[in-house]
Formats: C-alpha cells, structure tokens, sequence
C-alpha cells in the first residue's frame, strides 16, 4: 500500500478549495482518504490563511514513509514559513 499526501478538490466550479489528504496512489481523485490533514484555500488573502495543516498527522504520515505530491510539498513550506513569521512576532 503506498501513500501519498495531495489535494483532493472541494467546493464549487468559481470557488476552489482543497483538502490536504493522505489517500492511497491507486485511488483516484475523489476516492476516500484515509486521513485529512489540512485545508488549502488559494483565494485567502494571507499565506496564514491560504494553508491550514496539523503538525502532527503531517509528521506521523510522513515518518510511516508517505511521499507528498510537488505541490503539497511547496505548501508545507509555505505553511511552516508562515508560522515562523508568527512565532517571531
């Protein structure tokens, strides 16, 4: 069974949004996940806003070896960049 962290679409065809999911890669995009791990709202004005993902689950899927698609990898950085400039201020 590989598992893969990636976008699964919701909402609306003119208000886009995602949910950050870890799914099996033989699923197809709107099969059942197995756990979702955040929210990706491209239309929010902040970087804060935009990405919402738990730490935790984030980092027990990663350690049991699920490899995150270009794009969920480029938010994860995102997100963790913005919660820097959080903890700084």
């Amino acid at each position: 069974m590989a598992v893969v962290l990636r976008l699964q679409r919701i909402g609306k065809r003119t208000q886009p949004h995602y949910r950050i999911v870890a799914i099996e890669k033989s699923s197809g995009p709107h099969g059942q996940p197995l756990e979702v791990i955040g929210h990706y709202n491209p239309k929010a004005e902040k970087d804060k806003e935009k990405v919402s993902i738990n730490a935790d689950k984030l980092d027990r899927w990663v350690k049991t070896g699920a490899k995150p698609s270009d794009t969920v990898g480029s938010l994860i950085t995102r997100a963790r960049k913005a919660a820097k400039v959080v903890e700084q201020k």
